[in-house]
């Protein structure tokens, strides 16, 4: 089990977001470019913006629920501060997860 991570997927446009948490980030991306996850095929949400490690899955979770609560602007501005360009993050992830 790999460490423990929240992390923010986007649509091409931006418009459309998916906060997850995962301790396989290489795995999880699969899964959704896949189709194997509803909303995220549905939205074409596929760019790996955002990604913020955690110790523990616990802290990753109560992150997760913490940032999916969090307004739309406030997200923005989360994903703004680390990734101003929205860059895909997931050619990087094997540094990060």
């Amino acid at each position: 089990m790999g460490q423990a991570v929240v992390y923010i997927l986007a649509s091409r446009t931006g418009r459309a977001l998916y906060i997850g948490v995962t301790t396989d980030l290489p795995r999880r991306l699969d899964e959704h470019r896949d189709g194997k996850s509803i909303h995220t095929a549905k939205y074409k949400i596929d760019r790996l913006i955002y990604v913020e490690p955690h110790d523990t899955a616990p802290d990753a979770i109560a992150r997760e629920k913490q940032l999916k609560n969090w307004r739309r602007e406030k997200k923005i501005a989360l994903i703004n501060r680390a990734n101003p360009e929205w860059r895909d993050l997931s050619g990087e992830i094997h540094d990060l997860a």
